[in-house]
């Protein structure tokens, strides 16, 4: 039953997900050129997205872990199994925190 829940979940995501991508008309009367950004902005666009993808899978992580303790029914290795998802989650969270303090980082170590 849990990986059909999973399933489920995987594929409302992605149906989500490529529900809410802006599309491309299927014509265009005058092609734009692509730009290509200094680096500062490319670090910025960078941060924001890396910090929003694993907030985004650390919540998937959390959801599954809580879902999975609810479900145990008190089975010590779903339990595991919930605590680590649980922790994958801290860990992901951490890393979103810690993301744009990285980037930051690179952004001094390759110089702007």
């Amino acid at each position: 039953m849990f990986r059909t829940v999973v399933r489920v979940v995987v594929a409302v995501a992605v149906a989500a997900g490529l529900l809410l991508l802006p599309g491309a008309p299927a014509y265009a009367a005058d092609p734009v050129p692509l730009a290509v950004n200094d680096l500062p902005t490319v670090i910025a666009n960078l941060t924001s997205t890396v910090t929003t993808l694993l907030a985004a899978v650390a919540t998937l992580f959390l959801t599954i872990g809580g879902f999975r303790r609810v479900t145990s029914g008190g089975d010590p290795a779903e339990v595991e199994k919930s605590n680590q998802a649980l922790r994958s989650a801290a860990i992901g969270y951490a890393l979103a925190v810690l993301a744009p303090v990285l980037l930051t980082l690179l952004k001094g170590i390759v110089g702007s």
